[in-house]
């Protein structure tokens, strides 16, 4: 299901000679730098939750970053919308990442619980694999648009972080709920929704015509059905070890979180 918009805005305008001679390579130099900008980046960030956490400045670290991540999304948006090769049907933020960073926003603007459950559940999940495989045809470091794609990813992933294992929130099976049901809805108007229009998001019609993860899961629709019974049960690995530990909490006495 994990396409972006940041792919798209490597290719919605014209790479310069100087661009083009420095192209993205995976787990190159650059990407490796992105690697350890992850790791430093996630580490301070549950470090700062932690220190802050339940005080006044935690919520405001919370909006700071929200209000960050938010522009980051729309200027991306605009910065696709903005191309000459713009199309309105490819341009819809329909893709699973993408409404990723808005619904991380939002959750680190409100701490909303369903909209912490789909950053738990999105960011950590789907995003992180633009991170190690990623699909980057574009132009290296300093590059603005290889400034913008991973800038894209990192603060989807980070914010998941952030609020888990800074802030504290933890997720619950009627999360685990909470998101499932959402992200069915989702499929359901997105496979409405590219029968349509010819569109493919969410790689839920077809395959896409480069190489995916997709291809080991077999012909449409068993890829779909393949694809949704591994994530309900990632997802589910991911939740389990929560309820587990706020049990153990309820046994001795201690309020969960």
């Amino acid at each position: 299901m994990e396409s972006d918009r940041s792919t798209r805005l490597l290719t919605a305008q014209p790479m310069d000679t100087t661009a083009a001679q420095h192209q993205f390579t995976a787990y190159g130099l650059s990407h490796w730098a992105v690697l350890a900008v992850f790791a430093v980046g996630a580490a301070l960030l549950v470090l700062t939750g932690r220190a802050h956490r339940h005080s006044p400045s935690e919520r405001l670290i919370s909006r700071t970053f929200g209000v960050v991540l938010l522009a980051i999304h729309l200027s991306a948006l605009g910065y696709t919308m903005s191309s000459r090769d713009w199309g309105l049907l490819d341009t819809i933020p329909l893709h699973l990442s993408d409404l990723a960073g808005f619904v991380a926003a939002f959750a680190l603007l409100t701490h909303t619980r369903w909209a912490y459950a789909l950053t738990y559940y999105w960011c950590l999940t789907l995003s992180p694999q633009a991170l190690f495989s990623p699909v980057l045809a574009g132009p290296d470091f300093p590059h603005h648009e290889f400034l913008a794609f991973w800038a894209l990813h990192l603060l989807v992933v980070w914010a998941a972080i952030y609020l888990t294992w800074g802030v504290g929130l933890h997720p619950t099976w009627r999360d685990y709920r909470t998101a499932v049901a959402i992200t069915a809805c989702w499929a359901v108007f997105a496979i409405a929704f590219n029968s349509a229009t010819g569109t493919n998001y969410g790689y839920l019609n077809r395959k896409p015509t480069t190489g995916s993860i997709l291809d080991a899961l077999g012909p449409w629709p068993w890829y779909v059905v393949a694809e949704v019974a591994i994530i309900l049960a990632v997802w589910a690995a991911l939740t389990w070890p929560w309820t587990l530990t706020a049990r153990r909490g309820e046994d001795v006495g201690e309020k969960p979180n």
